[in-house]
């Protein structure tokens, strides 16, 4: 059976194992070297590692492109833009993982790109951005407020038009979504996140279908010197293991305290498209398999309010980040480079494997202290 029969969830699993033989492991071993022999393919530790290969074509396998890891997801992000020449336009969304906000307007300061920001679940405002747009960069769903944009429709427009697409995948996974097969350029993750799915690494990865763009991406890795570690690599492949148990679980928790907190005197609305009432629920539908572990929420009390609850709780941890094993919750305003387009109480949620009548019992204590 080859991999290309595999569900996905099998592919989590199987995908990147070294070679049968007798007697050999079944994991891959982890090579921490920085100098080696002349006369192979690698050459020196910045060009190459068993260890980032084997979480590349695990990756890659999910994903569907050939694939390069990273030492952050930032650093993959700041590859791609990097490939983009000198007052290029890129139109991306009004609100959206920090860490790329603050890149974009950074480099747009220093004169170096121009950027069209727009709401990404409003697609005739990203459609009539595209007239001149070098790259489209998208979330979705969007972080942290769980917008979604019509994929497929805007991929197809932008490819049309001759745009470059680029899709960070981190909240949805390769499991519920795959730019990819819609036609998009790139694909990015925060490997930090869902795929090592234990908060203990930081790493990112871009996977591709353009041979010719893989190695433009490669060689800017390669001297730029962004590099993964391969302890860091293994430890990833290892958290990709569990990646489809992992999201099965969080997800369908995420989606219980979501209804659970829609009907909360205490909570102003809930983010999320699993819940039908949510108004990206049916695009999200149509061409997503699954909602993702992630939600928001928003209190009618306000910010102190929010930073009081999430500094109450017993069991959730009131940290930045999200797609691990435990939960996480926190007031993104809290913030400096968070979007002002983000209310100032909404609390974002990762949802991780707990039981989810603890995680409420949480959560309902909480709430109690704000009343």
């Amino acid at each position: 059976m080859s991999e290309k029969e595999l569900s996905p969830e099998t592919l989590v699993v199987s995908a990147g194992r070294p070679p049968v033989e007798d007697d050999a492991g079944i994991n891959s071993a982890i090579s921490m070297n920085a100098t080696r022999h002349a006369g192979g393919s690698i050459g020196y530790g910045r060009y190459g590692n068993e260890n980032w290969s084997a979480l590349e074509a695990a990756i890659g396998a999910l994903e569907g492109g050939k694939t390069l890891v990273f030492s952050s997801g930032n650093a993959a992000i700041s590859a791609v833009f990097s490939l983009l020449p000198i007052g290029s336009v890129i139109t991306a969304s009004h609100q959206g993982y920090s860490g790329v906000m603050t890149l974009l307007k950074t480099l747009e300061a220093a004169g170096r790109i121009e950027v069209r920001y727009v709401d990404v679940s409003n697609t005739v405002e990203v459609l009539d951005a595209l007239p001149g747009t070098s790259l489209l960069w998208l979330e979705s769903p969007t972080n942290p407020m769980l917008d979604i944009a019509d994929l497929p429709t805007l991929i197809n427009a932008a490819k049309k038009a001759g745009v470059g697409v680029g899709i960070d995948n981190t909240f949805a996974t390769p499991l519920n979504q795959n730019p990819l097969s819609m036609g998009a350029d790139i694909v990015m993750h925060s490997v930090t996140k869902f795929i090592s799915g234990h908060s203990d690494i930081l790493m990112g990865s871009l996977s591709t279908n353009d041979l010719a763009l893989f190695a433009r991406l490669e060689e800017v890795r390669k001297f730029n010197g962004a590099i993964a570690g391969p302890f860091e690599s293994w430890l990833a492949l290892r958290g990709l293991r569990t990646l489809a148990v992992r999201l099965e679980r969080g997800q369908s928790s995420a989606l219980e305290l979501a209804k659970r907190l829609s009907v909360h005197p205490a909570v102003y609305r809930v983010h999320y498209p699993g819940l039908v009432s949510d108004p990206h629920h049916n695009l999200a539908k149509s061409f997503m398999k699954g909602f993702g572990a992630v939600f928001s929420f928003e209190l009618h009390a306000g910010a102190k309010a929010a930073d009081t609850l999430c500094s109450s709780s017993l069991l959730i941890s009131n940290a930045t980040s999200l797609g691990g094993v435990e939960t996480l919750w926190e007031r993104r305003r809290r913030w400096s480079g968070e979007s002002s387009s983000v209310p100032e109480s909404l609390i974002r949620v990762s949802v991780g494997c707990e039981n989810i009548e603890d995680l409420w019992a949480d959560i309902d204590q909480g709430l109690k202290r704000i009343k």
